[in-house]
């Protein structure tokens, strides 16, 4: 899945969640520096999220089909809260769609010697792509 469709993607996904009270684009919310990614709010909270994406190895961008290939989705997990640090919801979000493209969902800061304060979320596609949901 290509960032475009991601960001799609998680935008209809998030409206729905009961903990948030807005989502918008980055551009929507005047960032022009990066282009694509979202902005959540849950509560009080204000989670900026930049999106790149990976093709798959040998794949190349003119004549890469972002057609969707699916299989068994990441595992569920619980209902993002409110009160969950951003990654944790973020992650909890993309788990909770059970989306047959996702593959697996991995935690930046629970990764075995990764360094403090970074909190990202990387999503594997059955195809082999990957998107790296940065949080700003």
């Amino acid at each position: 899945m290509r960032p475009i469709r991601f960001t799609d993607f998680v935008i209809d996904l998030v409206k729905n969640q009961p903990t948030v009270s807005r989502v918008q684009t980055l551009a929507e919310a005047g960032d022009k520096q990066h282009p694509r990614g979202i902005v959540i709010t849950t509560g009080t909270r204000e989670a900026r999220w930049q999106f790149v994406g990976q093709l798959p190895e040998g794949a190349k961008h003119d004549s890469f089909d972002d057609a969707p290939v699916t299989g068994t989705p990441a595992p569920a997990s619980p209902e993002p809260r409110t009160d969950d640090a951003p990654e944790a919801w973020f992650a909890a979000a993309l788990a909770q769609a059970e989306n047959p493209e996702i593959a697996g969902i991995e935690r930046w800061s629970t990764r075995e010697g990764e360094r403090e304060g970074n909190q990202g979320v990387t999503v594997h596609f059955q195809n082999g792509a990957r998107i790296f949901a940065r949080l700003m």
